[in-house]
């Protein structure tokens, strides 16, 4: 039987497309699927998506975005 260091060492040196599988996998076990919610957040993306088409919203550069959270934090 494998220590948690190692499996996370063995883990660690797959090529990235394996880790991907193996991190979503591990990810589902903790918080499982849900159909209904995932019908709800595509309705969700779906009018942002048009929003942001649309013009009405304004779209935030990701770095921005982050220096707000630091800079909310920090205080």
């Amino acid at each position: 039987m494998h220590n948690t260091e190692d499996i996370i060492q063995e883990a660690a040196s797959l090529p990235v497309e394996e880790r991907i599988i193996v991190v979503d996998s591990l990810l589902r076990t903790l918080n499982m699927p849900d159909a209904d919610i995932d019908r709800e957040w595509a309705v969700v993306a779906r009018r942002r998506l048009a929003e942001l088409r649309s013009g009405r919203v304004k779209p935030v550069p990701g770095d921005d975005v982050f220096t707000r959270i630091r800079e909310r934090f920090e205080r």
